[in-house]
């Protein structure tokens, strides 16, 4: 029969240990050593019998109620002051053993007929006062299949043992009944009040149907079966546990606790998950911060680039007015006669003060609007920078670095995010951070390139179109009518063809003056702005991190949660 059951459960076995391994690499992954260790405990304990964990406070009668539950043998010490400083597990052996496997744990092993189906475990008491023995008990409940609760019936309402409760139920959801041990010190009815006291509390903490079975070791090994209490329990055992079933059961334990722990990683994925998106969504209103910014200072650009070139149309217009008053027959005669005798200035002179006139004005122009522009310009990017800094500050955090599972992520986060913060504030108070040497120099810089390198520099090109034109210095010799007619008639014809070239190279420097003067000032702030992003990258690679890990986690925890169900729902039909 034995053989059988072991036949059919077996290749269940293997699956759920397939898939408690991948569990158990997760647990390595995210770097969480106790989960890590329960897990590698339960992947070890698979083949493990059935196993009863008996716990309980310090004198409550567990040792007792083992060694009447396995016979009248004493396997597990009784004394005055506490005896169990270690874990004793007690599992089934031809021969009477003792196997020391660590400090804290050691195995017996007893040639009792119900230790072939199952396994028991004497655990410290809940409020001992030795060290680690809550800890190795808490440690020792994840690969357990039924939890033994064992009270005094005189008093099962002590504090530290209902808190034990708590955390084996909360965190681990095991199966439990209740043992009110030394039922024979108590009177009828005060037992029946403590029954119905503990089954009250137990519903209250999360129990349905609790089941409590009061009970006397000593009436058990004085030979008083009908009124000791084992029997009930006795038959609890086989009716629900033994009989074939208990390896099922094993299985079924074992699944259900790795579901278990693959549910509590998986919570903390999606708190994980919900950081992430907080932080994606305060790097993408960082982002849409500078990308609006951008475009507002950009707007500011176009508005000082129409001033400049209002200013530009305007003094531009002027000189040509004064080219076409300027330039004709009669009015280059009278300024050659003048220059001759009375030292005004010629023709040529004449246009070279207009070039330089028209220079200097557009000049002076262009630097004044330019100082004020480019400082509203870099006024508008701090003010970015400071947007950007207030909004770092009151970032969300949700993972906390307490968190039972994740808190080296949300430790990593936040030593990020406090690297950020420093990093930024120190960026803030370096001003050569927002300003461009080339660019910001009282606005000089940019005028004079603006203007001896664009297209208003054509007074090379009137003044050599002029001096082609056949005029004639008055000065040594009288010109013949013939001379005078010609000269005449080459300036009246010329004129028109100069003013069109005036007015063409004209235009091509206010197409210049707005492509450049656009174009260094959108570059600048584009600059800054990316002064500004590159702050973020070691925050970008944090998000970009998560972004994979938990990919992968919500893909292993789907995987191993199918896996899971479907080896549940096929034992459970099979069993």
């Amino acid at each position: 029969m034995d053989h059988l059951i072991e036949e059919k459960i077996k290749p269940y076995r293997i699956r759920l240990e397939e898939t408690v391994n991948s569990l158990y690499t997760i647990t390595q992954k995210i770097g969480h050593q106790e989960l890590e260790k329960t897990v590698k405990d339960i992947k070890d304990r698979i083949d493990d019998p059935y196993m009863f964990v008996i716990v309980g406070e310090v004198k409550a009668g567990k040792s007792s109620f083992i060694n009447a539950l396995l016979g009248d043998k004493e396997i597990c010490k009784v004394a005055p002051s506490p005896m169990t400083d270690t874990i004793q597990q007690i599992v089934y052996g031809e021969n009477e053993n003792v196997i020391n496997i660590n400090p804290y744990l050691k195995r017996i092993t007893q040639p009792v007929d119900i230790l072939k189906d199952i396994a028991i475990v004497d655990t410290p008491g809940t409020n001992t006062i030795i060290d680690h023995h809550q800890e190795i008990t808490e440690n020792f409940i994840p690969a357990s299949d039924l939890i033994v609760f064992v009270f005094e019936s005189k008093n099962p309402y002590r504090q530290s043992s209902w808190d034990f409760f708590d955390f084996i139920k909360e965190e681990w959801r095991k199966k439990i009944i209740f043992v009110l041990q030394q039922k024979d010190l108590v009177q009828p009815d005060d037992l029946k009040v403590n029954i119905n006291g503990v089954k009250d509390h137990a519903i209250k903490k999360g129990i349905m149907e609790p089941r409590v079975f009061p009970v006397s070791a000593l009436l058990e090994l004085n030979g008083d079966k009908e009124n000791s209490g084992y029997k009930d329990i006795r038959a609890f055992i086989y009716n629900n546990i033994t009989g074939g079933k208990a390896p099922f059961l094993k299985l079924l334990n074992n699944a259900d606790t790795a579901l278990n722990i693959n549910d509590k990683i998986y919570e903390g994925v999606l708190l994980r998950k919900e950081q992430y998106e907080a932080d994606f969504r305060f790097r993408k209103d960082i982002k849409d911060t500078l990308d609006q910014q951008e475009q507002k200072t950009n707007r500011q650009v176009s508005v000082l680039v129409e001033n400049l070139l209002a200013s530009y149309d305007r003094i531009t217009n002027k000189k040509k007015e004064e080219l076409r008053t300027g330039i004709g027959f009669v009015s280059m005669v009278r300024r050659s006669f003048k220059s001759t005798f009375s030292g005004e200035k010629s023709s040529k002179q004449w246009l070279e003060s207009i070039t330089q006139e028209l220079e200097q004005d557009l000049n002076r122009e262009f630097k004044n609007k330019l100082q004020e522009g480019v400082i509203d310009i870099a006024d508008s990017i701090q003010q970015m920078g400071k947007l950007i800094d207030m909004k770092i500050k009151n970032s969300q955090t949700i993972l906390k670095e307490n968190h039972e599972i994740f808190s080296d992520i949300a430790e990593r986060r936040a030593n990020v995010l406090k690297d950020l913060q420093q990093a930024f504030e120190g960026f803030l108070k370096k001003s050569e951070n927002f300003y461009d040497s080339d660019l910001l120099e009282s606005g000089q810089n940019i005028s004079s390139n603006l203007v001896t390198g664009s297209g208003i520099a054509i007074v090379g090109v009137i003044i050599k179109s002029l001096t082609e034109i056949a005029i004639i210095d008055i000065t040594g010799y009288i010109f013949t009518a013939i001379g005078f007619l010609f000269a005449g008639l080459t300036i009246t014809w010329s004129k028109s063809k100069l003013i069109k070239k005036y007015e063409s190279e004209v235009l091509k420097g206010r197409e210049r003056i707005e492509i450049e003067v656009t174009e260094k000032l959108n570059n600048y702030t584009n600059k800054i702005k990316n002064r500004i992003d590159d702050n973020f990258m070691k925050f970008d690679q944090l998000l970009e991190d998560e972004k994979q890990t938990i990919e992968h986690l919500e893909s292993e925890f789907e995987r191993i949660q199918k896996s899971i169900g479907e080896i549940r729902m096929e034992v459970e039909q099979i069993g």
